[in-house]
């Protein structure tokens, strides 16, 4: 086996890190992971560090499941890939089933990708040949909030723009409006959660009442931006936000990538507040984070747009290599079965409780910090006071060094623990940030 040094000499020199400052990253030691069981990552030798963020937010049931691990491997056995395009096979047909049965209201049809971005291209794809479809060809625009993300593909891109992760490509991508986003944390209205009267979602409705006609779509991370600095905000916000969309005759796409599958403490982010969209995405916990895919899941309305009309073809020319894959959806089954049969769902609702008191409580160890929970997410937005971003990277790697792996967003430090995590590892976990707040004080 090659020792641990060398294995980092040559990922130094071959490996390109996702979301890495390459520089910084080549001038510090870096954990290398060999194995995981249950909501522990082991570094080369042995060493366990907690997985504070699901490995990337998709690891819902934890690492090494044994169901998920078995139905990898009897359906490598069976067979490993056959396209879609023409074609079908049992474990597809029955996964789609079963996405549909689990969706909220008349989501029926699904789509399958293969990650997040490329479930999002398709449903932006999808929603513009809809309205290219029933003759209104005026609607080539979208909304989406600011600071929202959606992936990193260029379409993706035009609805989630950070200026930070996306500045290079700003001259080639199709820009949405944006409206401003309900930052909760450092509201820019300057209100209470208590008193909150939705101030921030005037600028959506000025938005769509100016620029209805020509738009397809409203696309939304419901009730928490990720990537924005895991921003959680109210479900009434989702609430008023269908209902301007229906009164406009607007398409909603939820994205539910991340907080789709237990994290929000329901199935889906969008029960929250008891809407349906008409479209959402699912991806990362769709398979318990083991394999990639995702899908889009649309209603009829959506999909029988798309049947020919005489000689008028409505085919939707897009598709991916390996959505639908067999393996991925014979994976994506047995996940779901563990949901359901596991009762994850259930299992939760205590450790939601420990989180949000144990975030509230380590929140006090950071002068003026806010702290906001939502189901089995729980994020810490560090005050400049407190150190702000600076701070915030101090806090992660002391977290390193005493066992927990995190990852900061700007000044918010955030757990997003495996949902079938235990209490004694999840108190552990909120140990570890306690005492790396305090160490880096």
């Amino acid at each position: 086996m090659i020792d641990k040094l060398t294995q980092r000499d040559i990922d130094i020199k071959h490996l390109w890190h996702p979301y890495t400052d390459i520089t910084a990253f080549e001038k510090k030691p870096f954990p290398i992971i060999e194995r995981a069981t249950g909501v522990y990552l082991y570094e080369v030798g042995g060493r366990p560090l907690l997985d504070g963020i699901s490995s990337w937010w998709c690891v819902n049931l934890g690492h090494g499941h044994p169901r998920l691990i078995q139905a990898i491997c009897e359906q490598a056995n069976t067979l490993q890939h056959c396209i879609l395009g023409g074609l079908s096979h049992p474990k597809a047909i029955e996964l789609a089933e079963r996405l549909a049965s689990v969706a909220p209201g008349p989501l029926n049809h699904v789509f399958f990708a293969s990650d997040g971005a490329c479930a999002v291209e398709a449903a932006l794809k999808i929603a513009l040949q809809y309205w290219t479809n029933i003759g209104a060809d005026r609607r080539k625009n979208f909304v989406c909030l600011a600071d929202g993300y959606h992936g990193d593909t260029l379409g993706a891109i035009g609805v989630g723009y950070i200026e930070a992760f996306h500045k290079s490509f700003a001259d080639v991508i199709h820009p949405a409006y944006r409206a401003c986003s309900p930052h909760c944390a450092q509201c820019p209205f300057a209100q209470q959660p208590e008193t909150c009267d939705l101030d921030c979602f005037q600028s959506m409705e000025q938005i769509i009442e100016q620029h209805h006609e020509t738009v397809a779509a409203v696309i939304v991370e419901p009730l928490c931006q990720g990537a924005a600095g895991i921003r959680i905000y109210p479900a009434r916000y989702l609430r008023r936000l269908r209902d301007l969309c229906d009164q406009f005759g607007l398409l909603l796409i939820a994205d539910e990538i991340a907080v789709g599958f237990g994290r929000t403490g329901s199935m889906f982010a969008c029960q929250h507040a008891g809407i349906v969209p008409d479209m959402m995405t699912v991806g990362k916990g769709l398979t318990g984070g083991y394999l990639p895919m995702s899908a889009a899941i649309v209603t009829d309305r959506i999909y029988d747009s798309f049947r020919h009309e005489g000689q008028l073809d409505r085919t939707l020319y897009h598709g991916h290599t390996f959505c639908g894959n067999p393996i991925t959806s014979a994976l994506a089954l047995a996940a779901l079965a563990v949901y359901e049969e596991e009762r994850i769902l259930d299992h939760i609702q205590p450790q939601i409780k420990q989180l949000d008191d144990g975030m509230r409580k380590t929140a006090t160890l950071l002068t003026g910090s806010s702290v906001l929970t939502l189901g089995m997410i729980g994020v810490i937005d560090v005050s400049e006071t407190a150190g702000g971003t600076a701070r915030a990277q101090q806090i992660a790697q002391r977290a390193l060094e005493l066992g927990l792996f995190i990852r900061p967003l700007g000044s918010a430090v955030y757990l997003w623990p495996p949902l079938n995590i235990t209490d004694e590892d999840l108190g552990k976990m909120l140990t570890f940030l306690g005492t790396a707040i305090k160490d880096t004080a």
